[in-house]
């Protein structure tokens, strides 16, 4: 469980990132996806991470340090959003490195987890990305946010059809959680599974 989360730092490159051994799970999704909003859910803090109705509002890389002092201590990170087309080509751009940078430099970074709309047939750039993690081996997990904007029948459709869009080119699926922010629904499993990994990992 989540007992405590405190903002650390925001920088815009993976060499300043703490020097820490903490393990690290990282956020990331589509700009608007819903990521601070999940953030906040599964930290019981609904102030922690900044949200915003306009899309691409995270611009660096901010890290949350959860249960500091205790011997399950983690980081979690928000990671800008992608795919904003309202950025500008240059921002797109260094955010584009921000990103590839922090996935293949970051010793610490245990998983990634890719946000995606439950609502939304499989979208391009989300699968573009997922294959270039596993192109660059970096683990992954999938997270479908806003559970509580469909019905359970479409929820479990949209779902179906990910797996099956995905499957056509990967071997096997990476873990898949359902999520809904505004229901608080989802998180428990989100962190069951960080701490399983954290303690196969001996942290």
């Amino acid at each position: 469980m989540i007992q405590h989360a405190e903002f650390v730092i925001s920088n815009p490159d993976v060499a300043m990132c703490p020097k820490s051994t903490l393990p690290e799970y990282a956020f990331i999704g589509r700009s608007n996806v819903g990521k601070s909003s999940l953030i906040n859910m599964l930290c019981h803090d609904p102030k922690l991470a900044k949200t915003s109705q306009k899309p691409g509002k995270t611009l660096l890389i901010n890290h949350f340090l959860v249960n500091g002092g205790s011997p399950g201590a983690w980081h979690l990170v928000d990671l800008p959003g992608y795919g904003f087309a309202q950025t500008g080509q240059k921002q797109r751009e260094q955010l584009r490195r921000m990103i590839e940078r922090y996935c293949l430099l970051r010793e610490q970074l245990v998983s990634l987890f890719v946000l995606v709309d439950c609502r939304l047939a499989p979208q391009k750039i989300d699968l573009e990305f997922m294959e270039w993690l596993g192109e660059n081996e970096v683990p992954f997990a999938i997270v479908f946010t806003k559970a509580d904007k469909v019905g359970k029948g479409r929820l479990s459709e949209n779902v179906a059809v990910y797996k099956q869009t995905l499957l056509e080119t990967w071997e096997e699926l990476p873990p898949i959680f359902i999520t809904s922010a505004e229901k608080g629904e989802g998180g428990g499993e989100l962190i069951q599974y960080i701490e399983s990994v954290n303690a196969d990992l001996g942290k």
